[in-house]
């Protein structure tokens, strides 16, 4: 990463209104240096330009700040490289993060960032292809699970409903938002509430996104 990545995080942040810390970016440089370094003979990402990284991996996820804030604990399902589950752990230091992800390479990786940014004791990876059932998986429930384009929402919600502590949220990160009477619909199926669903885009590439959180219990 350059200073031109670091101003494009600054810039980016500030018109997303995010309000971070300023040992935010060199921790998210060093999991970004590592990706790439890893991304030459382990396949982890399409997106490989250092201003595609910071907007389309590190903004994306840290976007989803306000829908998280107040947690202790996430479970990020279908992680990947570690998105959105490195970024938000990053920024906030009171939460706790599991990531869970079915492919071994992908796992190594997030163990291997998880020790050099010193998040070891409160963020772990998972090899595992979650079914559903966390008690087997030996995974406790928690107040936020989220996804980033992991499936279908139709799909997702029951997915990840298990995984969910009573009373907690599941957040969905999209693209363009469905209809919210869509998702209102969605939400009564499955005995959530939907309780927020906003809108933005990115700041760099204008690039639509959405997030939805629905909710638990009364």
């Amino acid at each position: 990463m350059d200073k031109a990545a670091q101003l494009a995080f600054t810039e980016g942040a500030s018109r997303l209104g995010l309000n971070l810390g300023s040992e935010v970016f060199p921790a998210l440089e060093i999991w970004a240096d590592e990706l790439l370094k890893w991304n030459a003979r382990v396949n982890l990402t399409a997106i490989t330009q250092p201003l595609e990284v910071v907007e389309k991996h590190l903004l994306d996820s840290l976007a989803v700040l306000p829908e998280v804030a107040g947690a202790t604990t996430l479970l990020d399902l279908g992680a990947g490289a570690g998105l959105p589950g490195i970024p938000l752990a990053v920024a906030l230091p009171g939460l706790s993060v599991t990531m869970v992800d079915a492919v071994n390479k992908k796992v190594a990786f997030l163990k291997h960032v998880i020790v050099k940014l010193g998040l070891t004791g409160r963020a772990r990876a998972v090899h595992l292809r979650a079914a559903g059932t966390p008690a087997a998986e030996n995974l406790s429930r928690a107040e936020v699970v989220i996804a980033r384009a992991l499936m279908d929402l139709e799909q997702w919600v029951p997915f990840a409903l298990p995984y969910l502590a009573d009373g907690g949220r599941l957040v969905a990160m999209l693209a363009r938002p469905p209809a919210e009477s869509k998702l209102e619909q969605l939400a009564r199926t499955h005995g959530l509430r939907l309780i927020s669903l906003r809108a933005f885009t990115l700041p760099a590439s204008g690039d639509p996104r959405s997030v939805a959180v629905f909710q638990s219990g009364s």
